[in-house]
């Protein structure tokens, strides 16, 4: 460890929440405090990318360290949700978690236990990933599949491609000729270190670039730039009528279309579905009369026909070209069909499997090996999407395969024993947050819900026990990047934990040994054992890693270069030799097994505009006339540092609103406004801008749910007004589709 100019001991370590960017971080510790954070610069890693923290990295100490931390055990007093608790001891603590663990076990089955999704400590020694091992070696448990951030995309992907790693290395993004960033906001969801880094370098260079978003975000004032505004939930109509351009004006890679994708036209349709709809009969309007024309995507996404038409002739005929998606369009109703459409484009323009191009999708990118703690295998077959774990509380018994149940026809029992550790899906980022907590509230339906946290967040307020978790500047832990960028990070304890705060792993531990299963869970090694043994394991398949107290001193390890990869560059050049991975050996632009599969509601074969509910043309809209969306902001990570005022200047919780949607509601800047729909309401400032579609209203995510008396919410948490549905096919969140009405509070 390094000592600064003061004195101070300077600890490096890496952030191990759900960012992406990894960066390097640098405590500076005096007397057992944290004076300040710092990271690397450019100046000091020349030739590299720098692993440098925006403001909610180098803030982290001064959320972590206030007079609002969980300190001791805690037991629930009064009823759930109240925030009502007496402290207890640690001994007591797995006591009273071994009795109910056991009783539920006994009388429900495995299935009644499930791990609730939570990404607040997202690294190679995590709690769900423990709790999930304890409970495998005791009968199982209910798993579950997907997740709250590609639960959509992913499997889109995957249908289309037959892999979810479609991505390319961001250095050939240089070679680009145009770069359109679809829903894609890096500046502020940061993916990891790499994106805004090369995103820069490719404008410097002159590489244009454009955004499709409903809100002119930071990585659009970033980068400098085009704004190209759509409603929310439209992006496949407009991606619909960008490929009836391509296709009309002569612009389309024919050779490709033929060579590698099924589907596009009737010709290539599988020999049994040669009288479905093929992705051509739809562009062109050979079933239904209506060609997705330019003008036909104005009325549907309010972007400008002559925009559309420029937007796709410009990506067509590039040469290559770059279409980068984010992750935000797919949360929305059919919002695997804004991701299948991309991906249409993609291959129509012949962008796929070349420098400078992009295959779309979900981009992920295979790395080097993480480590990770070693799979138990789970006994209980059953499965569910995460989004719909309430389902599994509430209505259980009429859950099918219909409805994303997998591993057996019906759930065998509603979820009886939640463990939520470290995170804040169980209220705060899941849907409908009061029609959520109500649930809850009942506790003959869910009968005992556990919950490790740092604050008394909106979830952990709903917990049966609460247990005071530690701080990745309290703990050690290894982390890797989400996406790009070759090097693992090594999490540095920096201060001693507060109070009585432990790692999971320690009451988890305590725990096994009241059920007789210590010596299988733990294998005789402690937390710091664990770790060592994970690395080790890594470093044989990655001989270039240093030994471990030597990772563990760098902070980062950065991998020696490798040539740039360029996804499906095989594939392309010769798809019979190497064809892509799917069933067909083609990228299936049609899915037969779309085509043959049931759903409890219509979702086509091909890529093609599906009008969404609580979308722009959803009857609902005359009661509720306004489209709300939400955005990462860089005033938080999620949830985190949303108790933190001092970062409140970055961005302060309020309500974009457009001057044409404001006048008429009485509303002007800074005035506070409430926001309902048939879920719920919250009260919130308003922010009016040009910056935001007429229309539309735009407000942050990872607010803290804070309902008043009477059940307004006061700490603007959009998932007040955000629902329960699902997607059909993939069963994922609909967070992002919803409509409500917005008036002045006098």
């Amino acid at each position: 460890m390094a000592e600064s100019d003061t004195g101070a001991r300077i600890i490096p370590t890496t952030g191990r929440n759900n960012c992406g960017g990894r960066c390097l971080l640098y405590a500076h510790v005096r007397d057992g405090k944290i004076e300040k954070m710092t990271t690397e610069t450019a100046s000091d890693c020349p030739g590299e990318v720098p692993l440098s923290a925006c403001v909610r990295g180098l803030s982290y100490h001064t959320t972590y360290e206030n007079d609002r931390r969980l300190l001791y055990p805690m037991l629930r007093v009064g009823e759930r949700g109240e925030g009502r608790f007496v402290r207890i001891g640690w001994d007591e603590a797995v006591e009273r978690l071994a009795e109910q663990w056991k009783r539920i076990r006994d009388s429900f089955g495995p299935g009644s236990r499930y791990v609730n999704y939570a990404t607040g400590v997202s690294a190679a020694f995590r709690p769900t990933a423990l709790a999930r091992r304890l409970l495998s070696l005791d009968g199982g448990y209910l798993s579950s599949y997907n997740s709250y951030s590609t639960a959509c995309i992913e499997p889109a992907t995957r249908l289309m491609y037959g892999t979810p790693e479609t991505g390319s290395s961001p250095e050939t993004w240089l070679d680009s000729r145009f770069i359109l960033l679809w829903g894609h906001n890096p500046a502020e969801t940061r993916f990891d270190c790499s994106t805004m880094y090369w995103l820069q370098r490719a404008r410097k260079k002159g590489i244009p670039i454009a955004v499709v978003d409903p809100r002119r975000s930071a990585t659009v004032r970033a980068l400098d730039a085009e704004w190209i505004p759509l409603r929310p939930a439209t992006d496949s109509a407009l991606l619909d009528a960008m490929a009836w351009v391509i296709w009309t004006e002569g612009l389309a890679d024919r050779d490709f279309l033929d060579r590698c994708c099924l589907g596009f036209d009737r010709e290539h349709l599988p020999p049994e579905w040669r009288k479905a709809e093929s992705v051509l009969d739809y562009l062109t309007g050979a079933r239904d009369g209506v060609p997705k024309t330019p003008a036909w995507a104005e009325a549907i996404t309010g972007v400008p026909a002559d925009t559309i038409r420029s937007l796709a002739v410009r990506y067509a005929t590039a040469k290559p070209a770059a279409l980068i998606q984010g992750w935000g369009a797919q949360r929305h109703s059919y919002g695997e069909q804004s991701a299948r459409g991309a991906i249409l484009l993609c291959c129509m323009t012949g962008n796929v499997g070349v420098s400078g191009g992009w295959a779309g999708g979900v981009g992920y990118l295979r790395g080097h090996a993480e480590p990770a703690l070693p799979a138990i295998p789970n006994p209980y077959p059953l499965s569910i999407p995460v989004f719909r774990w309430t389902d599994a509380v509430d209505d259980w018994r009429s859950l099918t395969p219909l409805d994303g149940v997998r591993g057996g026809d019906r759930l065998e029992s509603g979820i009886k024993l939640l463990l939520n550790l470290a995170g804040n899906c169980l209220i705060n980022q899941h849907g409908d947050a009061n029609r959520t907590a109500a649930l809850l509230r009942d506790a003959s339906k869910c009968e005992f819900i556990v919950c490790s946290d740092l604050f008394l967040t909106a979830s952990a307020r709903f917990a049966d026990l609460l247990l005071p978790g530690v701080s990745f500047l309290e703990s050690e832990n290894i982390t890797a990047p989400w996406l790009w960028g070759d090097f693992l990070g090594f999490n540095n304890k920096a201060v001693e934990p507060p109070g009585e705060c432990r790692f999971e792993y320690e009451w988890l531990s305590a725990l096994a040994e009241k059920l007789g299963l210590g010596a299988a869970f733990t294998l005789g090694r402690s937390h710091a054992d664990w770790l060592r043994a994970m690395y080790e394991e890594t470093r044989r398949r990655e001989p270039e890693l240093p030994d471990y107290d030597s990772f563990r001193a760098m902070g980062v390890f950065r991998y020696s270069k490798r040539p740039p990869h360029v996804a499906f560059r095989e594939n392309r050049l010769d798809p019979d030799r190497c064809p892509f991975p799917t069933r067909s050996g083609k990228i299936e632009l049609f899915s037969p097994a779309i085509a043959g599969a049931a759903f409890r509601e219509y979702f086509p074969p091909i890529p093609r505009y599906v009008p969404p509910s609580e979308g722009p043309q959803d009857a609902l809209r005359e009661r509720f006339p306004l489209q709300v969306v939400g955005w990462h902001t860089l005033r938080r990570c999620h949830s985190i540092h949303g108790n933190n005022p001092a970062l409140e200047h970055i961005e302060p919780q309020r309500l974009w609103m457009h001057p044409r949607d404001a006048a008429p509601r009485g509303l002007s800047e800074g005035d506070a406004a409430e926001v309902r729909n048939g879920r719920g309401r919250l009260r919130v400032p308003v922010h009016v801008t040009e910056d935001v579609l007429p229309g539309v209203c735009a407000l942050s995510q990872g607010a803290w749910y804070a309902p008043d008396a009477g059940g307004t919410d006061t700490g603007g948490c959009i998932n007040v007004l955000t629902s329960w549905r699902d997607t059909p096919y993939s069963h994922g969140n609909t967070q992002h589709s919803v409509l409500a009405e917005v008036r002045a509070v006098l």
